[in-house]
């Protein structure tokens, strides 16, 4: 990651210290990083040099990562409803045809959805 990335070793631990990065640990104790690692230290290094502190990094980090949290759920949310409707199509077509089966179907289904909408809020 060091020659990678053209920073010490130190640096990499530094950063992770403080958490401005994530890495996994081996059985052994060896720090392994992700390949988006690479792109967020040559951001950290880039912030350093307009002269912003680590700390100021750390919370525009962290900042970023929250907005991006909300707007996955809100994608998901929002998926989750259409999947709603096409499940509920679907019921609907499958009462038509097959009673019997409709009514097993139509209770684990809407529950399952209604469970994933409510974690989802």
């Amino acid at each position: 990651m060091a020659e990678r990335t053209k920073v010490t070793k130190r640096t990499i631990d530094y950063y992770t210290n403080l958490g401005l990065l994530q890495a996994e640990r081996s059985p052994s104790n060896y720090r392994y990083y992700d390949v988006s690692s690479v792109e967020r230290i040559h951001l950290i290094e880039k912030k350093k040099a307009e002269g912003m502190a680590l700390e100021e990094i750390k919370k525009e980090f962290s900042t970023s990562a929250n907005v991006f949290e909300e707007i996955d759920v809100l994608e998901l949310r929002v998926k989750m409803q259409g999947l709603e409707k096409e499940v509920s199509q679907a019921l609907a077509q499958l009462e038509k045809s097959d009673p019997k089966k409709f009514d097993a179907v139509k209770k684990d289904s809407l529950a399952l959805i209604q469970t994933l909408l409510l974690l989802l809020n």
